[in-house]
């Protein structure tokens, strides 16, 4: 009897993916960098400390920190070309139609409401289970020397009036020069709104414009992702060399703290789907299950859309042409998960760091966080990863050069951040079709679930 051929399983084709080699060079960097500190450190009491094992690893991380920087530079101008590119997206998606404009307008508010979320859930995690002071020196070792140079000028404020001042600075090229994110932020929203304002014929080309400069970007970002496990190597070096193996206790606990956040928005949005959507939560489950196994396999909400239509029509009584326009829609323009990991990030490595975070800065991240989750949108993982929590970090003050290593193992919170978005869109089409106002009679006879 011949066996049949089975596909490979997910797990198995990740082996073989760019976020498994980065993973194996976190972990490899801090096992070598770990070693090489016990061996400098035996040998440091009669060994002058410029002898050639130190040259050699100062030389690696010196070729990490360049790795990084190259990263960073992408993060201006791929963030502006990409708010300007989504402002038009959703400008054109609400002059479709009734619908399409509720489904943003729902959109709009839960992704203000996940950032409030966001901010409350990550700080309280990190009050009830503060980073290890340990294990936070280890990780932040390496970067910790930079700490002030990377300090942005957008959150750099003595109040709210500064704060205020901040959101339009007289010169938005020195604000970018200067990590000044939040500004360039404002800019792109302003000009982006602007060009909804020309005709169809002038709006066209200036928008193809900066959507070639986008994908540019992104070509370019892909790149500079290739050296990705090298880099990532060479600073997990300097980590493992400075602080030992304590930084794997952080980046675990890193893991945790990110993951509950999404856990925690997950369980909000399911009742949120109970609540506003009118619907119980033993037949929302039932209906979004299928849909939750494909984010799960696949980590990708796109992959997830044709299964989301199928179940939204069938088993939560969606008509077909609502399904067909709102998770499409969401899909493009829609990310719930995106401002709570992003910040979640974020304030784990303002504790990380123990930079202060006052309410202006909180107000920073949020709207920076609102922002970009739009600007990211249908990015790969590995890019969004850093152009979207770049900008939230450099818009509240907060050093970027722990983020590399943090990429690394993003492969477990990913799962949890489709997840989120899988629900969310399921919730939000449920929502739409609640106010289009035909719902609870279909309700009244649940039927098969």
């Amino acid at each position: 009897m011949t066996a049949i051929a089975r596909p490979r399983s997910p797990a198995v084709r990740a082996l073989t993916s760019l976020s498994a080699l980065v993973l194996f060079a976190l972990i490899a960097g801090l096992v070598v960098g770990g070693l090489a500190g016990g061996a400098v450190g035996e040998a440091g009491a009669g060994a002058p400390p410029d002898g050639l094992l130190f040259s050699i690893l100062s030389v690696l991380e010196s070729l990490g920190q360049t790795w990084l920087n190259a990263l960073r530079i992408t993060v201006m101008p791929l963030i502006f070309a990409l708010l300007i590119v989504g402002v038009a997206a959703i400008a054109d998606a609400a002059a479709t139609g009734r619908l399409a404009a509720r489904a943003l307008m729902v959109f709009g508010v839960l992704i203000v409401g996940a950032t409030v979320y966001a901010i409350v859930a990550g700080l309280g995690l990190l009050n009830l289970w503060p980073i290890d002071p340990e294990a936070g020196r280890a990780l932040a070792g390496s970067v910790s020397g930079e700490v002030a140079a990377e300090v942005g000028q957008a959150a750099r404020t003595d109040g709210f009036t500064a704060f205020l001042r901040s959101l339009l600075p007289s010169n938005v090229v020195k604000a970018a020069a200067e990590d000044g994110v939040l500004a360039v932020v404002v800019f792109a929203l302003a000009f982006g709104f602007a060009t909804t304002r020309l005709t169809a014929e002038a709006r066209r080309p200036l928008v193809e414009v900066f959507r070639a400069v986008s994908e540019a970007m992104i070509v370019l970002v892909r790149w500079i992702l290739m050296a990705a496990p090298f880099g990532v190597f060479a600073l997990a070096l300097g980590v493992g060399l400075h602080g030992g193996f304590k930084a794997a206790g952080a980046l675990g606990h890193y893991v945790a703290i990110v993951c509950l956040s999404q856990i925690g928005l997950i369980l909000v949005t399911l009742l949120i789907a109970v609540v506003w959507g009118r619907i119980g939560l033993g037949r929302f489950l039932s209906a979004t299950g299928p849909a939750l196994a494909v984010a799960v396999s696949t980590q990708s909400s796109i992959a997830s859309l044709p299964v989301m239509i199928e179940r939204a029509r069938d088993n939560l009584g969606v008509p077909a042409e609502r399904a067909g326009l709102v998770l499409p829609l969401a899909v493009a323009v829609f990310r719930m998960t995106s401002p709570v990991a992003n910040l979640a990030v974020c304030l784990y490595v303002a504790q990380l760091h123990g930079v202060e975070l006052g309410l202006p800065v909180l107000i920073a991240g949020g709207l920076t966080a609102i922002a970009v989750s739009i600007a990211s949108v249908g990015l790969p993982g590995q890019v969004s990863f850093f152009a979207s929590v770049g900008p939230i970090c450099l818009a509240m003050g907060v050093p970027v050069g722990v983020l590399p290593l943090l990429l690394a193992v993003e492969v477990i919170p990913d799962i949890f951040r489709t997840l989120g978005n899988v629900t969310a869109d399921m919730t939000a089409v449920r929502i739409v079709d609640v106010a289009e106002g035909d719902t609870p009679q279909r309700d009244a006879d649940p039927g098969p679930a």
